[in-house]
């Protein structure tokens, strides 16, 4: 196994799934939960994207073909509904959802949890790095370097994880005013992310179709 192939597909999988800029929309999207709640998501979210990414890697398109749908229908779909939580961040429902919940719940256990969606998918397992992770696997060579595949997709979910335990001092830093900024700052980016994967995907359906 020649381990320097290694070295780009980290490069490629840090870079599709960009850890370092989730890190302020974990912040945003877990903003007022205690220390303990945020660090339980955080490590769902990743454990999540970790068994998505890998079943993906493992087994391609197959998934998605076995029910009937494409690769470019999951971009369209993934940006719909990441456009539905770009309106809660842009438009504060979330805090005013949480401030709710809050007056009815005695624990912020009862919160609502972003760790499944739209943390684990489709932002980390996204179809950028579902799609990346089917690539990577196809050309690996033999058992080995499906397994080095695989241990460095874990080290970009790793550095993810890192950051998101970061988030805590990260939220210190900013204050509840600065959150406030960089929450519909990032809404609008996500917004604007979500309607490029709509758009990836109904280029990708027009090509496929001609």
């Amino acid at each position: 196994m020649d381990f320097t192939i290694l070295i780009p597909a980290f490069a490629t999988l840090f870079v599709i799934i960009d850890p370092i800029g989730l890190m302020p929309l974990f912040v945003a999207m877990t903003q007022g939960m205690s220390q303990h709640r945020r660090r339980a998501i955080a490590v769902r979210s990743v454990a999540t994207a970790a068994v998505l990414l890998t079943l993906f890697g493992l087994l391609g398109e197959t998934v998605l073909g076995f029910i009937g749908i494409s690769m470019d229908a999951f971009r369209i779909a993934g940006g719909a509904l990441l456009f539905l939580t770009a309106l809660d961040m842009l438009f504060d429902r979330r805090s005013k959802r949480r401030g709710d919940q809050a007056a009815e719940a005695t624990s912020d256990e009862d919160f609502d949890d972003p760790s499944v969606f739209p943390l684990a998918t489709p932002l980390i397992a996204g179809p950028g790095s579902i799609a990346t992770m089917i690539l990577l696997v196809g050309h690996s060579e033999g058992t080995l370097g499906l397994i080095g595949i695989l241990l460095t997709m874990f080290a970009v979910l790793l550095c993810a994880l890192a950051l998101f335990f970061a988030a805590s001092p990260f939220e210190r830093i900013l204050g509840p005013t600065g959150i406030n900024v960089v929450t519909r700052l990032l809404g609008m980016l996500l917004g604007a992310l979500a309607i490029q994967f709509i758009l990836d995907g109904i280029q990708g359906f027009i090509q496929s179709a001609l």
